[in-house]
């Protein structure tokens, strides 16, 4: 394999780049930045690898969530509180039913750049370039906002830098506390409609506190009961940004991408001969990558030889994002395919990006019935398979907003304009992502004993 440094992917094709008009304040952002503090540290990305490869062979389970595209105007302590605290929330639920630790990570951070399916947007008889994330350009519909600016780059530096101070503050300061988390999660069940099917577990749960509790293992002095390990992510996309904040860790010598603990490629930059492999394949990070429908089983394999070529454990995590109708169909050959090879992976389902439709009111939207299908799905295909289905990866927010129909509340069409406060794709709200949870923890008790499927949900 040739030879790689940050800057070589510059010479290999690339998709989804914007066309920055000025190249002069591009090359100048670009420098800056390399002058910057890294984000994250490299012992970090370490201990994150070391938990995946947990998670590889069976020992851990994965919760990846978070928004769609970070906002620049959506930046304030409340909203990654809510945030975080819905995934410390998830995690405990997981926790419990799986019997296994969860490696939390956090869509959060640096997640500013998005793909899109096309260049340009009309509306009105108006063409202008595609919104492609706050990091790039603006939302709003106009030719000035539109304009890709090299300086959003500073500013989503300094707002990852303030989100990483905050979840790290909360999550060795004593929000993470079990005890807290499972009074929040008390009250979700209370008010669901769903809570005779949830009290279960939330009484093991409280069961199990109190038999801490009476071991004398308490907050006070189990830093394992008031604190957690939490790391960030986001989809590797905008390669100058990744090529500034690259670092080479003091103590190993290793290239480290410093903008999150995780990266991945998504489905649309995963060419064995793009810009975006190149540049991935060099980092030591732990990575991830996008597994769709048009995968090929051969191309993968290929893809996960070039991006873990020693072959480590934790190194590469594989996120299928098939749409509820086609894991059944897709993904088997592509377990196979990547058994036989005998490659270290970890799985993960990500079961938002497949089944995105559009209502009759023109909202983009999901299915909260489709989103739990592809997941029962995909532990479905897994078992059949011998594998390991390793985690989930869901796009959500801790806020009350209604841009996903389903779940217990039966949020309806006419629901979708109560608060559809995307920038981007629907998101699950802080209710839907608990009743995920608890959906999930169900079927994780559920093969974890022996006992096959978790019951069918009612349709909503």
């Amino acid at each position: 394999m040739r030879s790689w440094h940050p800057g070589s992917w510059r010479d290999m094709p690339i998709r989804q780049v914007p066309d920055y008009p000025d190249s002069t304040a591009l090359t100048a952002m670009e420098a800056k930045l390399a002058k910057f503090p890294p984000l994250v540290f490299a012992g970090e990305a370490r201990r994150l690898k070391d938990s995946l490869a947990a998670a590889s062979r069976g020992q851990a389970f994965v919760l990846q969530g978070g928004d769609c595209a970070e906002s620049f105007s959506d930046f304030n302590a409340n909203i990654i509180r809510d945030s975080f605290r819905v995934l410390l929330q998830m995690a405990v639920v997981l926790t419990f039913g799986g019997g296994l630790p969860v490696v939390k990570i956090g869509r959060m951070a640096g997640q500013f750049a998005k793909p899109r399916s096309s260049d340009v947007e009309t509306a009105n008889g108006v063409t202008l370039p595609s919104y492609r994330g706050d990091i790039i350009n603006g939302p709003d519909f106009t030719a000035e906002a539109r304009v890709p600016d090299p300086s959003r780059m500073e500013f989503a530096y300094m707002q990852s830098a303030g989100t990483l101070n905050l979840l790290r503050a909360f999550a060795t300061g004593g929000y993470a506390d079990l005890h807290q988390v499972h009074r929040w999660n008390l009250g979700f069940v209370a008010r669901s409609p769903l809570a005779d099917r949830y009290r279960d577990l939330s009484t093991r749960i409280d069961e199990t506190l109190r038999f801490m509790a009476a071991c004398g293992m308490n907050s006070s002095n189990a830093p394992q009961i008031r604190e957690t390990e939490f790391y960030t992510s986001h989809e590797s996309l905008l390669l100058p940004y990744e090529e500034a904040l690259t670092r080479t860790d003091s103590t190993s010598g290793d290239p480290y991408a410093c903008s999150a603990h995780f990266l991945w490629i998504g489905d649309r930059t995963r060419q064995p001969d793009g810009a975006h492999v190149e540049f991935l394949r060099g980092v030591k990070n732990p990575l991830g990558m996008k597994v769709g429908p048009s995968m090929d089983p051969a191309e993968l394999v290929k893809l996960t030889e070039i991006l873990n070529p020693n072959n480590e454990p934790g190194r590469l995590t594989l996120i299928s994002r098939m749409g509820v109708g086609k894991v059944e169909q897709k993904l088997p050959a592509l377990i196979r395919a990547v058994q036989r090879a005998g490659r270290e992976v970890v799985w993960l389902c990500d079961p938002m990006h497949g089944n995105t439709i559009k209502a009759a009111n023109e909202y983009k939207t999901r299915s909260f019935d489709a989103i739990l299908g592809e997941v029962k799905q995909f532990f479905d295909v897994h078992q059949a398979e011998g594998s390991w289905a390793g985690g989930v990866h869901v796009e959500m927010t801790g806020q009350d907003v209604t841009e996903c129909l389903g779940g217990a509340h039966r949020l309806s069409e006419t629901d979708l304009s109560t608060n559809y406060a995307t920038s981007c794709d629907p998101r699950l709200n802080a209710e839907q992502s608990l009743e995920l949870a608890f959906l999930v923890a169900e079927e994780l008790k559920a093969r974890r004993l022996g006992l096959g499927a978790a019951p069918q949900v009612a349709a909503q």
